[in-house]
């Protein structure tokens, strides 16, 4: 499963149980239901239950490890979010011993116009990671082979990547099909 599916299941789970707990708080609070949890008047639990381990010496320690656990993980998972694994800057090495840097977006983007342009490319997607090193994603048009294509991706957009930055750029191609009208025989 990819890190975005993951990211939305999650994020899918999170929201539902949040909007449920909104929700009988919300209908609690007006006094729409007769529930026990729901009622002002009434804790969540009993009195018997609500004192049952604060005489245990391993409860509060217990209570804080999980409660530091959660946060740590929430804390990771968002740092997570904010790394896109894209390369902001390459440094091309220069002749005058200055080093050049480039926009991975735009080598990115000017990878993927050419790319575009080849036959039997319907769509491309580019992404430069460290490395450097590139994600591409081509749509290829229906009836297109992919032995020519991915020819065509090494000897043009990859060879003049590679050619201007000066540096080794290794790629990772991922080709699928345009999903579009098939003409039926009958």
């Amino acid at each position: 499963m990819s890190r975005s599916a993951v990211n939305r299941t999650l994020l899918a789970l999170v929201g539902l149980v949040l909007l449920a707990g909104g929700a009988l708080l919300l209908a609690g609070g007006l006094n729409l239901t007769d529930w026990t949890f729901t009622d002002p008047h009434h804790a969540v639990l009993a009195p018997a239950d609500r004192v049952r381990w604060r005489g245990e010496g391993w409860w509060w320690p217990s209570l804080f490890a999980g409660l530091a656990v959660a946060a740590l993980l929430s804390l990771s998972w968002l740092v997570a979010q904010l790394r896109t694994g894209t390369a902001d800057r390459i440094t091309v090495p220069d002749l005058a011993d200055l080093p050049v840097r480039l926009r991975g977006a735009a080598l990115a983007r000017a990878v993927t116009d050419e790319a575009e342009q080849m036959a039997g490319v319907s769509r491309a997607r580019v992404r430069i990671l460290g490395g450097p090193r590139a994600r591409i994603a081509l749509t290829l048009a229906p009836g297109a082979a992919p032995g020519p294509v991915l020819r065509e991706l090494s000897s043009g957009p990859l060879a003049n990547a590679r050619r201007s930055l000066g540096v080794a750029l290794s790629a990772e191609v991922r080709l699928r099909v345009e999903s579009g009208a098939v003409p039926r025989v009958q």
